[in-house]
């Protein structure tokens, strides 16, 4: 008897046998090649150490400047907090809300949770709640940017050098280095063999009538069976309880998204009617003694162009004017072909959504340089800088999109090839 527990591949719900790794062995999905599992060397007390540096940089990033600008003698720095600030007292508050969530709040939850759940295993205990601790991780993971903050700091340094003398602060450092910390901790663990230890579930393969393989490639939800997308435990629905929670960690369980696609096009049109105005509105107007000139996202890239900084125009462009507008596209087509039960190239429709995945945090790049600026460029009569309506819509549509990609259930891809293969 195969004793190997089963696995449910989270985009397209193929029941598979969990095998044997070697060391940084990668387990891929044989219908849509996803990545099931990883077999990761046990190395959480370096991870911890990565992560307690980056916490500490992380406090140091956040009570020094970023960067500072020096014009006839005077010297403005900003803080990130301070720059958030700036954007408040402007009125731009959904702006500064955006900002503040997305670089301080979520990666400051994202290292809290990965020191409470490493911490006790460095001293022999177990973590306390450990299934509320690997909730946080994944769902604050798609809204911690500070790598697109690392960059939109690069390019607001190429717009001020233009104005004035630039300085850079210790916090660019200590941002830089947060970034590549975290990075390094989160690849030195799996975060879901956390339950190894803890793990006092029944395998569903133990059970009577435990589902087999089939030429039939059946999927957990054919077999009548849940995954969780927090712990990963296939499970059977209890005859003595409510079907649709965890027994592992308590988390509500579905066989598909509920409401997925209505949720997908609310959340898609609403960003289709905003990116218009997030387009052609100015995101960013400055004020001089001699004239007021305002910005849209398009000539913020021409600047960068004609400034002779054609690679950092490049990535603007891509980031704040192709990816938007092909993520929109992209979805609508994903939720369109899903709606109409297209069994046509699952695996392909699959791959687009999870690069959209990947890429739709980038777009939030114009928005930190916006941030940037306004708080920098503040010499009363002489020049100022100031967020535009424009700025507001873009940030829009970057949420929306990103909501938008998260309330899409890729098994419904899927389940058409299902009925094709019956």
């Amino acid at each position: 008897m195969n004793e190997a527990k089963l696995v449910a591949c989270h985009d397209c719900d193929l029941l598979q046998r969990k095998a044997p790794l070697s060391g940084g062995g990668v387990a891929r999905c044989r219908r849509c090649s996803a990545v099931l599992y990883r077999s990761w060397p046990a190395t959480y007390d370096r991870a911890l150490a990565l992560i307690l540096a980056a916490a500490v940089l992380f406090v140091v990033a956040n009570c020094f400047s970023v960067v500072g600008l020096q014009v006839q003698g005077t010297l403005v720095e900003t803080t990130l907090f301070g720059a958030v600030s700036a954007l408040w007292g402007d009125g731009m508050w959904p702006l500064a809300g955006l900002v503040f969530v997305t670089t301080i709040v979520m990666p400051s939850l994202n290292i809290l949770a990965i020191i409470c759940l490493l911490l006790p295993l460095h001293t022999g205990r177990l973590p306390q709640r450990p299934e509320l601790i690997l909730r946080v991780l994944r769902h604050v993971a798609p809204w911690g940017m500070i790598e697109v903050l690392m960059l939109a700091m690069l390019v607001a340094l190429v717009k001020l050098e233009h104005l004035a003398t630039v300085v850079p602060g210790v916090a660019l450092w200590a941002f830089g280095a947060v970034m590549v910390l975290v990075t390094a901790a989160n690849a030195s663990f799996n975060a879901t063999d956390i339950w190894a230890p803890l793990d006092s579930v029944p395998d569903v393969n133990a059970a009577p009538g435990a589902p087999e393989e089939s030429a039939a490639a059946p999927t957990a939800a054919r077999a009548g069976l849940f995954v969780c997308h927090d712990c990963s435990l296939v499970s059977k629905p209890l005859a003595h309880a409510h079907g649709g929670i965890c027994p592992r960690c308590g988390a509500v369980l579905h066989l598909r998204k509920p409401s997925s696609l209505p949720r997908t096009w609310a959340f898609l049109l609403a960003a289709m009617v905003l990116y218009i105005p997030a387009v052609l509105l100015p995101v960013m107007v400055t004020n001089t003694v001699f004239d007021t000139q305002s910005d849209t996202i398009l000539s913020g890239v021409v600047f960068l162009w004609n400034s002779g900084s054609w690679a950092l125009a490049v990535i603007v462009f891509i980031a704040s004017i192709v990816v938007p507008m092909l993520k929109i596209l992209a979805l609508a087509y994903l939720a369109w072909s899903t709606q109409l039960r297209s069994p046509v190239i699952p695996r392909k429709r699959t791959r687009i959504y999870r690069f959209l995945d990947l890429v739709g945090r980038w777009s939030m790049l114009d928005i930190y340089v916006i941030t940037i600026l306004v708080a920098l460029v503040q010499f009363g009569s002489v020049a100022t800088i100031d967020a535009g309506p424009g700025a507001i819509a873009f940030g829009s549509v970057v949420v929306l999109t990103m909501f938008a990609a998260l309330s899409f259930d890729p098994r419904l891809i899927w389940d058409p090839v299902e009925l094709e293969v019956e």
